[in-house]
């Protein structure tokens, strides 16, 4: 094999050619972990898509009727957990209003200390002199 001497130019051209056709290691390792992301992403949403034609399936194989009663308890169960979760949400808020009224009550019986203790201060003051 023989040297053959090239202009510092013509390898940097030649370097950054090579740069632009091929993809670094580091790029590709990127590559191939932003696909494997992508493959269980779309993993889970055929298991999903998998699990909502068995449930069609099951709701067509029992009948118009059944399918009829089918929607209508679904329909109950979603109104029966709204109306849970409005409950719970007003318990929440009734106990948070609770803990606020409380704490504006200590704050205004401070501020009324306050004004007695100055009130006070000033008054002996006027008094001693």
């Amino acid at each position: 094999m023989m040297r053959v001497p090239v202009p510092a130019r013509l390898k940097k051209a030649v370097r950054s050619w090579f740069d632009s056709r091929y993809i670094s290691v580091a790029d590709h390792r990127q590559d191939i972990k932003d696909a494997l992301w992508e493959v269980q992403t779309l993993r889970r949403e055929v298991t999903t898509l998998q699990e909502e034609v068995r449930r069609l399936r099951a709701v067509r194989q029992q009948g118009p009727q059944s399918a009829a009663q089918a929607a209508a308890a679904t329909a109950v169960a979603e109104v029966a957990e709204k109306a849970a979760e409005a409950h719970r949400l007003a318990h929440e808020t009734a106990q948070a209003l609770d803990r606020i009224l409380q704490n504006e009550v200590l704050l205004w019986q401070a501020v009324d200390e306050l004004r007695a203790a100055n009130e006070g201060a000033a008054g002996g003051g006027q008094s001693c002199a």
